[in-house]
C-alpha cells in the first residue's frame, strides 16, 4: 500500500518544475487584486449627487416646448416631462398686438418665452401699427406670423383738438367692418384666396396647386381637402366660396395609360392598373358607370373620382 502511494506520488525533475510554476502563477494572479487596490484612485462617487445630476439633464432637455404629433397642442416651458403637463390647444381668433395679454398670446400658439418678449416691447413703449409688423418679433417663427396675420385687428387712434378744452384729446378709431367677395374656386386666382380670413399666401398656392391636380373642383367641398388647411378655417370660408364654372379636365379611360391615371390626386397605382388592365381584357369601356364592376372599386370611390372620368 505504501510503495504504490510512493509511486503514484513520485514525479521526474521536468514534472515538479512544472507543477512549480503553474501553482506560482495561481498565487501571484489571486493576489494581483489586493496590488491593484495601491495604485488605483480611490475616490468614492456620491451616488445621490450623480442621481441629482442626471435628472437635471432629463428636465433640461425637455425645457424646450414640446409639440404634439398633430401640431394642433404644444406643452408650457420649462416643464419636466416626467410631471403632469398641461396642452394648450391652438386657438385663431381676431386680436390687437397692442392690447394683447400674455396668454392671449399662448392661446394663439406662441411660445411662453416669445409672449414675454411682446409684452416687455409693450411695456417700453413699443407699438404695432400694421399686421406685418408682427413679423419682426424676436422669437416667433415665419410660419406662425402667417398664421396670425390675416387675424390681426389694430384698434387705430389719432389725437383731435378740442376746442372747449383747449387741447388734444385721443379718439380711437375702430376697424370698417370685415367685407368679402364671393370666391369662384375654379377661377379665382391667389390674391383672391388670399382675401378669405385665415388664407394667407401658402394656403392659397396650396389650394390652386391642388385644383391643377385635380383638373378643376365640382364641389365647394374639395377645398377642405386642401394639404393643411385647419377645419375651423375651412369653415369659416365655406360660406364665401362658390362655383360658377365647372369645366372639370377629364381623363379619357379607354386611352389613358397607367401612369397617365395614377397622377390625379384621386387614382392610386393600384386603381390605375386596375382599370388598365380590365380595359385589356375586355376592350374600351362604353361609359364611366363599367369600372364599378372592377373588383378594387367601391361606390365612394366612385362617386369621387366619376366627375374626372370620361369614355371619349
Amino acid at each position: 500500500m505504501w510503495q504504490t502511494l510512493k509511486d503514484y506520488f513520485s514525479f521526474t525533475k521536468k514534472e515538479r518544475n512544472g507543477i512549480i510554476s503553474i501553482v506560482s502563477i495561481i498565487i501571484i494572479v489571486s493576489l494581483l487584486p489586493r496590488f491593484f487596490y495601491y495604485f488605483t484612485n480611490n475616490e468614492t462617487v456620491d451616488s445621490t449627487e450623480f442621481e441629482k445630476e442626471i435628472s437635471q439633464l432629463k428636465i433640461d432637455s425637455f425645457s424646450a416646448k414640446t409639440f404634439s404629433k398633430n401640431q394642433d397642442e404644444y406643452y408650457n416651458d420649462y416643464t419636466p416631462a416626467y410631471k403632469n403637463r398641461t396642452s394648450v390647444k391652438k386657438e385663431l381668433f381676431y386680436f390687437d398686438p397692442n392690447t394683447a395679454s400674455e396668454n392671449d398670446w399662448i392661446r394663439l400658439g406662441v411660445r411662453k418665452r416669445t409672449a414675454q418678449t411682446i409684452q416687455k416691447y409693450i411695456a417700453k413703449g413699443g407699438k404695432f401699427y400694421k399686421p406685418e409688423d408682427i413679423k419682426m418679433i424676436y422669437g416667433l417663427s415665419e410660419t406662425d406670423a402667417e398664421r396670425l396675420i390675416p387675424y390681426v385687428s389694430i384698434l387705430a387712434a389719432k389725437k383731435e383738438f378740442s376746442k372747449n378744452e383747449n387741447s388734444f384729446t385721443e379718439k380711437k378709431i375702430y376697424p370698417k367692418k370685415y367685407t368679402v367677395q364671393l370666391v369662384d374656386i375654379n377661377v379665382a386666382d391667389t390674391s383672391a384666396f388670399i382675401a378669405l380670413r385665415g388664407i394667407g399666401n401658402k394656403l392659397s398656392k396650396r389650394i390652386i396647386a391642388f385644383r391643377e391636380k385635380l383638373g378643376g373642383f365640382y364641389s365647394v367641398d374639395q377645398i377642405a381637402e386642401t394639404y393643411n388647411l385647419p377645419d375651423s378655417t375651412f369653415q369659416n370660408i365655406k360660406k364665401y366660396l362658390i362655383i360658377n364654372s365647372k369645366a372639370i379636365k377629364k381623363i379619357n379611360i379607354n386611352l389613358a395609360t397607367v401612369d397617365e391615371m395614377r397622377t390625379h390626386p384621386y387614382i392610386n397605382y393600384n386603381i390605375a392598373n386596375a382599370i388598365y388592365q380590365y380595359r385589356q381584357q375586355h376592350g374600351s369601356f362604353n361609359s364611366v358607370d363599367e369600372i364599378k364592376k372592377i373588383m378594387t372599386i367601391n361606390d365612394e370611390f366612385f362617386n369621387k373620382v366619376s366627375p374626372y372620368l370620361s369614355v371619349q
